[in-house]
Formats: C-alpha cells, structure tokens, sequence
C-alpha cells in the first residue's frame, strides 16, 4: 500500500503512520533499526528504496528516505508512506523538503526514528565531504557512501581518509569483500611465504580498485602498485607469483606456481548485496579505514607518464 501526504506536516504524518499500525497493515515490534536514506532531488531514490526493502527481509527496519528540493522554492513537506508488498519487511517514509525545511532535515527526520535502536544513514549518490559532521549523519551510529557514485571518483577517497570517523563506510568496500575474501584464503596455504610486493590492475576511475589495492598495502606492508587496465592482483613471492584475475566468462582464475589453476564463479555484487552486508554489522570498520590510508601510499607509475 502507498498513501501520499501532500503539503502535509511531521505531525499528520506521524498519526497516519499510527493509523495504519493500528489497523493492521504494520507493526513496529521486530525491527531491528532505522534506516535513514538522504539523497538530492533527481538522485536515483527508488532504486535505493528497492535495495533497502531487499535488505529489509534479512534486517527488517523503517527506512526514511528524504528527498532534497530546490532550497529556493516554498516551503514545503510532502510525504509518502508504504507498507505491506511496497515495503518488503519494512515500512517507508518518504519526505521531499522544499524551501527552508532542505536546511533542517534532521530535525523532520527525528520524530520518526525508531526509540531504542540504531540508526544507520545512507547517501546512494553525493554524500557530505564530512559525513559524520553532517546534521543527518551525527543521529547514525554508521554512515554509508557510495563513492562509485561520487561527481569526482579520482578524489573522493582522499576526502573520506580526511574526514573519517569510526563508523564510516563505504559500497565501494563491500563489493570488493569475496575478493578479499579468496585472497585471504588464497595466503593461508602452502607455500606460506611471505609477499615481497604486489601489483593491481583495474578500471582508472575505481575506487573499488583503489580501496582492494590499499587494503594489500596495510595488511601486507609491502609495496603495491595501482595500474591501469585489465582486472588483475598479482602478490610476487620467492616461489612464484600468485595471480587473480578474470577470464572471458568472468570467471575468476586463480593462479598459483606448481598447481592447476583454481576457478570460482563471481557474479557483481549489486547495490542490494553490498547495504545488506553493511547492515549486519554496525560497530567501527577499523580495516576499511586501514585500506583508506593505504590508497595514500600506492605507487601509481602511469600518473608519472605526461599527458
């Protein structure tokens, strides 16, 4: 069920939602957090809501989404509230700000937070260069951006190094996690010899990339070296280079000295995947601001060549 509250206010809003809780079609008993999504007006909000109803059957939780509008236009709340089919197992509040409310955005979001749980707040496209600074990011105990969606990828790491605070993530960290996952694996056997340097190759503007390569950098402490092209982590030991890459079938191949190559099925890991893994845990991630400071010190020959 969808029910719109045009030119409304927080207040009606609030006693529909208890309206409709009383009637039957939502309850609050069960869920596990609230889940605020902030995104301008234009940013692509339904496919965000459509992510975090999917992760909602695994975490059921309110998701509020706030829309931002046009700060110079009337003041103005209009709201939307779904439930049931439209919700998965969540309810959803939607707010679009006009006017002077765009600049009080947490104060329309507060009466709707669930008492007692955690909050967590999402930016599907361009976050706060401070997220944990901004109004909406200082009511959540972990803040989620997405820099692969960020208006400048090259820089975008760089600024959340600046401004990281414990409970600050990333998308672009969880879809790298199964290849941290089988390179983990991958060094807890034989030969057990210890890596002297490494190279990985990606897309330029990644930050996927950029995060998986600094991640080897403060876990191994060697060198690596970020370049561009096809997708590939080579990790050079004294018996031989480990090697992970994909083939034509997007199969990841992976390659070691005296044994037959290893295949795994990957598949890319969507926006639902990724918000869902991030809501499993909602403590500090100490190893994603590891890898942030790791991007800082790769080598980068290719910026060495003039344009």
């Amino acid at each position: 069920m969808i029910l719109d509250l045009p030119a409304t206010t927080t207040e009606k809003v609030s006693k529909k939602l208890v309206t409709i809780r009383e009637s039957g079609g939502a309850v609050t008993l069960g869920r596990v957090l609230t889940l605020v999504v902030c995104a301008a007006e234009g940013q692509p909000t339904e496919g965000a809501i459509d992510a975090a109803n999917e992760a909602s059957r695994e975490h059921p939780c309110r998701v509020i989404v706030v829309s931002l509008g046009n700060p110079a236009a009337a003041t103005r709340l209009d709201a939307q509230i779904r439930v049931g089919g439209d919700a998965g197992a969540s309810e959803v509040v939607v707010l679009r700000l006009y006017g002077g409310l765009t600049g009080h955005a947490s104060s329309v979001v507060t009466p709707f937070l669930l008492p007692d749980t955690p909050v967590v707040t999402w930016w599907p496209g361009d976050a706060p260069a401070d997220p944990a600074g901004d109004p909406l990011g200082r009511l959540a105990t972990r803040r989620i951006t997405d820099a692969g969606h960020a208006s400048d990828p090259d820089a975008v790491l760089a600024t959340r190094l600046e401004s990281y605070s414990p409970g600050d993530s990333d998308l672009a960290w969880s879809q790298i996690t199964y290849w941290r996952a089988i390179l983990t694996a991958s060094l807890d056997r034989p030969p057990f010899e210890p890596v002297t340097s490494a190279t990985v190759a990606g897309p330029a503007r990644s930050p996927s990339i950029d995060l998986l390569a600094g991640w080897l950098r403060s876990q191994l402490g060697v060198d690596v070296v970020r370049t561009v092209g096809s997708f590939e982590i080579r990790l050079d030991r004294a018996s031989g280079p480990l090697v992970l890459a994909v083939d034509q079938n997007n199969t990841a191949v992976l390659s070691n000295p005296g044994k037959p190559d290893g295949r795994i099925a990957m598949a890319t890991r969507g926006i639902r995947e990724c918000i869902a893994e991030e809501l499993r845990r909602l403590d500090p991630d100490e190893i994603y601001h590891l890898a942030l400071q790791g991007v800082q010190r790769l080598s980068r020959p290719e910026a060495e060549v003039p344009a």
